[in-house]
């Protein structure tokens, strides 16, 4: 029995960690405690040197404290809460409704365009879900639309955060991935626009073959006077359109790092609240008080993940990992592939997205990054951008999937009373079904994803 538990200490110790946080204790501190008490099961077992311990903290500061991708973190997590905190999404919805009040479904479609270009900096799933819900399920509701359709246009829009730049997930994918950032934000930008497109396709498809389930504005409604909608324009649309081009172009061009156009992203955020005259002492409090939380919650993920992967290698878990995949017929590099895959997905519903990716692709990434995939991209050095896109879209997919996906639970929480769960449910699956698509569409055409950091030279 001891011997086979020292063959198999890395075995277990992945184990008792997915069976320790299912008991609902904080994931920080179940992988921190996870691989403390592991590295002392080691040493006990004369296989762990306790010393080595000791480089735990050293990883801890050289990998997490002073990375300067990771520096980036908290100016992103900033910014979206100065742009949610000042009332940007209500002024860009007023825009968007305006400019598309004679479109087929136009509210359901400033809905989405909506939660494609404020959605990425927010970057958090649910607090993307929740304040598009909170701010357009009312007036689409109101305005006569299917709340199914309503539903599923809102939970989808709120998703693209994690997809679309300057995501949150994309900077600690980057991290733990050890990509350069900007190419995994241009990775990343069309698989984003993809799956909006689709989206719009659906919508702009269902307001014409069913006008009752998206009714267009009555012609009375908003701005009458050419002069009127180009002011709501103005104010609502533009200044969050050219301070996400500035953000994402400043990368893409070259001319600063992820770290700094996040900066530039923060000072445009406070900007653009003075110029709608919500700016105040009390906003920024506030703003501050979240960026603290979220960030304070990410970075003691991140640091209890450090400790236990630290853990984990030194007890040969990724060779361990390896053979028991092979064990199990488990060899190709496309079985391995679809296999982690489908492993992202199922985690989806009971975990949130950092959890997913700072357990999980440190244990495979690097199995992965050793197999041979040119034939289907190209060149194997650009391995990780694609995979870092398909575990995003993946991701997605599972928080809008029912019965367990958390982008579900999100909307029950803020709908009306008489909307079902069932509703919800029924409102998210033609959605998921464009997604899935989207998905396939990224395996099979690796080129949505890197084309783009290619031709700005990021895959160099």
């Amino acid at each position: 029995m001891i011997a086979w538990l020292s063959e198999n200490l890395a075995l277990v110790m992945f184990v008792t960690m997915f069976a320790v946080i299912f008991c609902g204790y904080p994931v920080a501190f179940v992988l921190g405690g996870t691989g403390l008490a592991f590295g002392l099961i080691a040493w006990s077992l004369g296989d762990f040197p306790l010393v080595k311990l000791t480089n735990i903290l050293l990883r801890m500061w050289g990998g997490v404290a002073v990375d300067p991708v990771l520096v980036s973190l908290p100016m992103f997590i900033f910014m979206g809460a100065l742009l949610e905190r000042s009332g940007v999404a209500k002024d860009m919805l007023d825009a968007s409704q305006v400019m598309l009040r004679r479109t087929p479904g136009g509210l359901a479609v400033a809905v989405m365009v909506m939660g494609t270009i404020l959605a990425a900096p927010i970057g958090v799933v649910g607090a993307s879900v929740i304040m598009l819900s909170l701010i357009s399920l009312p007036p689409m509701l109101a305005a006569g639309y299917d709340k199914r359709l309503a539903i599923g246009t809102i939970g989808s829009a709120g998703t693209l955060g994690i997809l679309i730049p300057p995501s949150i997930m994309l900077v600690v994918m980057g991290e733990m991935l050890n990509t350069s950032l900007g190419a995994l934000f241009a990775a990343a930008t069309i698989p984003g626009f993809l799956l909006s497109g689709l989206y719009l396709v659906y919508i702009w498809g269902v307001a014409i073959a069913k006008p009752s389930w998206a009714p267009k504005m009555p012609k009375e409604s908003g701005p009458q006077t050419w002069g009127e909608v180009w002011k709501v324009v103005a104010f609502g649309m533009l200044p969050m359109t050219v301070l996400m081009v500035v953000v994402l172009g400043s990368i893409f061009a070259g001319f600063a790092t992820a770290t700094e156009s996040a900066g530039v992203g923060c000072a445009g955020a406070i900007l653009i609240a003075w110029m709608n005259g919500r700016f105040s002492l009390q906003m920024i409090r506030e703003s501050i008080r979240d960026s603290c939380r979220a960030n304070g919650l990410v970075f003691m993920v991140v640091l209890g993940a450090t400790g236990f992967s630290l853990i984990f290698r030194e007890l040969g878990g990724d060779e361990l990992m390896l053979s028991t995949l092979l064990h199990l017929g488990v060899d190709t590099p496309w079985e391995m592939l679809i296999f982690v895959m489908i492993l992202i997905f199922l985690l989806g519903f009971p975990f949130e997205w950092i959890e997913i990716c700072l357990i999980v692709l440190p244990i495979f990434a690097p199995i992965l990054a050793k197999m041979d995939f040119s034939s289907h991209i190209g060149n194997n050095a650009w391995f990780m951008p694609w995979f870092a896109t398909l575990v995003a879209v993946n991701l997605q997919t599972s928080f809008m999937s029912p019965p367990f996906g958390a982008t579900l639970f999100y909307m029950k929480g803020t709908v009306p009373p008489g909307v079902s769960m069932s509703d919800v449910y029924r409102g998210m699956y033609p959605f998921l079904i464009l997604q899935v698509i989207g998905l396939f569409l990224c395996l099979y055409y690796p080129s949505l994803s890197l084309w783009l950091p290619e031709v700005t030279g990021m895959l160099d």
